[in-house]
């Protein structure tokens, strides 16, 4: 069997896309990739200057590229809303692809701007109220879906629903773990939901193994540790793909055709190497837990999803 790369991508011409967290790392892969097969594609990020560098470099790569740069800021949900509220402009009410890249991992104790701790605000529910903001676009959108990014480190922990936000006690890397497994929840629940309103938007996850992006050494960056810095970087050298690699799951997630929903996609050996395609979630005997983070996420954020819309010919 032929391994899925990213020749596989059928042409995207006349779909548009959302992907957060998309100046770097596999955020930016997946962009350049979806636009160099014909998609209209809109970089969402924190950081304009980054962003605009990211666009710039973007239309350097893929000539033809339709892109275009906007402001988010996932830890503060005012940034979220006013996203979603300017997007009509992007592609009126289509919205075929939502692509939740965006994500912190393993800082020191920061809160996002609405008080939540950083990695389960920013990589949750940052992502839940955008998506369920954009949700009426990808109701009425044939064929539209939604690839959520997780890691498989999300086994590091499960969530704590008496402290979600780490109040009590804060380890940076099982706040990591329990953001990720919060993304998979999240997933697995916004599948149940969907089939259950008839629809046919796409809910899947992907995870992108060990790759040498940015994000691993933010934390200790932050706090100035230069030796662990330097340790990160000898590791992401020795041992990690690509950026290009570690984008393949969310690629396959996004653009292979009939993918079944709640799938959890990412490289076939854990760490590296092309995506193992629609294999079932692995989170499966924690998803009695999943309406329970669902109802505290709604909320937390105030933003309450409608399922009730009916999909519109486009």
């Amino acid at each position: 069997m032929t391994r899925w790369n990213t020749s596989h991508i059928p042409d995207q011409t006349g779909r548009s896309v959302v992907v957060t967290g998309a100046n770097s790392g596999i955020g930016y892969a997946t962009a350049r990739e979806l636009a160099r097969h014909g998609a209209r594609v809109l970089l969402a990020c924190r950081n304009r200057t980054r962003g605009m560098a990211a666009l710039d470099r973007l239309r350097s790569e893929v000539p033809t590229a339709e892109a275009e740069f906007r402001a988010l800021d996932l830890a503060d949900l005012s940034s979220v809303r006013d996203f979603a509220a300017a997007l009509d402009d992007f592609d009126g009410e289509r919205l075929d692809l939502l692509i939740n890249n965006a994500g912190v991992m393993a800082l020191p104790y920061r809160t996002t701007a609405d008080g939540f701790e950083m990695q389960f605000g920013t990589n949750h529910l940052g992502h839940f109220a955008l998506t369920g903001l954009l949700l009426p676009k990808l109701l009425a959108t044939p064929g539209a879906r939604v690839v959520t990014v997780s890691s498989m480190l999300h086994v590091l922990a499960d969530l704590d629903y008496d402290d979600l936000n780490s109040e009590r006690s804060y380890r940076r890397w099982v706040a990591y773990g329990r953001a990720k497994s919060a993304n998979l929840l999240f997933t697995h629940e916004l599948a149940r939901r969907l089939a259950a309103a008839g629809s046919q938007v796409v809910a899947a996850a992907a995870h992108p193994g060990y790759a040498a992006t940015n994000l691993a050494t933010a934390g200790v960056r932050m706090e100035g540790r230069t030796s662990a810095e330097r340790m990160v970087d000898l590791a992401n050298r020795a041992l990690a793909q690509s950026p290009e690699g570690g984008a393949l799951g969310t690629l396959c997630a996004a653009t292979a055709p009939h993918m079944r929903p709640d799938s959890f996609l990412g490289p076939r050996s854990g760490l590296r190497g092309a995506p193992l395609q629609s294999f079932r979630a692995p989170w499966t005997r924690k998803a009695a837990n999943a309406e329970r983070l669902w109802t505290a996420s709604e909320e937390l954020t105030g933003v309450h999803y409608n399922f009730s819309r009916p999909p519109t010919a486009l």
